[in-house]
């Protein structure tokens, strides 16, 4: 492998940096995937050209990885357990000049000496299917089958219910939420002449402190609200001006929404500004203080 040609990155942060990222792992790669989009958000400009070099478990995948990092130099991140590879990986990269990272070395080196324990050479050890990962499964399953207001009743079973207008994230959100674990449906708020605009049912459910479901209602700014929608209708080629898209119409639909959470003590998340990640990191902080509260945890 020979020492790739090097260029100093331009300082002018209005231009444009592209870069190879090469992800090599003996597992998924999502590790690494998520670490790389974390680390490279921080870098105004920077947009990462990604490669993954997922379930490298062989010394002929570790050579088609190789020749393909040496086809591309940029920088490696890496999460290989077998030792062999590892050096073959390591070598190559110190002889070609290429930044290499183990990303997990330093937090697995620093847990076990704090519990004083060695580590484990099982690869993909998360992702084991133990009780938790087909709890997880049953968590997404239970999502897609309470979307979007379907088995109203059945929500009664849920750990977490989300309530919101049209283009809140609720769906996604509730996945995301299923994919931590937690057993989440959706219910949208659509105003309806005479009809209540949060299903009466709800104020049946036994609450948090009796094993109920925990309630939150997801808001958003009028104008974030019309833009998404704006977009969803030209994604459907859509061209028709509706009642849907108009901002007075979104408005109202927002201030029956807050007076219906305010009513009923619902938590509220603004996702204006949030990713569906910090979304449902936040929906969690609410979901464990309010269980805290009711003496569940």
């Amino acid at each position: 492998m020979k020492p790739p040609t090097r260029t100093t990155p331009t300082r002018n942060t209005n231009v444009a940096i592209y870069f190879h990222v090469h992800l090599v792992s003996d597992s998924t790669g999502e590790t690494l995937v998520a670490t790389m989009k974390a680390s490279t958000a921080q870098f105004r400009g920077a947009t990462a050209l990604e490669h993954l070099h997922a379930l490298v478990r062989s010394d002929e995948q570790m050579a088609r990885t190789l020749d393909e990092i040496e086809a591309r130099p940029g920088i490696v991140l890496y999460t290989l357990l077998d030792a062999d590879r590892r050096h073959q990986l390591e070598s190559r990269c110190k002889a070609a000049g290429i930044p290499a990272i183990s990303i997990l070395d330093p937090v697995l080196t620093t847990m076990g000496r704090y519990l004083g324990a060695s580590i484990s050479s099982e690869i993909a050890a998360q992702r084991t299917l133990d009780d938790t990962y087909y709890d997880r499964m049953d968590a997404l399953d239970f999502a897609m089958h309470h979307d979007d207001g379907q088995n109203v009743m059945g929500l009664r079973d849920a750990d977490i219910i989300v309530l919101g207008v049209s283009r809140t994230s609720k769906t996604p959100t509730c996945i995301y939420l299923g994919n931590r674990g937690y057993r989440a449906g959706n219910i949208p708020l659509v105003p309806v002449p005479d009809v209540p605009l949060v299903p009466p049912v709800l104020a049946s459910f036994p609450n948090v402190a009796n094993g109920g479901p925990f309630i939150v209602g997801l808001v958003a700014t009028p104008d974030r609200i019309v833009q998404i929608r704006q977009q969803r209708l030209e994604n459907l080629n859509e061209r028709t001006v509706t009642d849907y898209i108009a901002p007075d119409r979104v408005r109202d639909e927002l201030r029956q929404a807050k007076r219906e959470f305010v009513r009923a003590g619902y938590p509220v998340v603004d996702v204006t500004r949030r990713s569906i990640e910090e979304t449902a990191a936040q929906i969690i902080n609410l979901f464990k203080a309010a269980r805290r509260k009711a003496g569940l945890q």
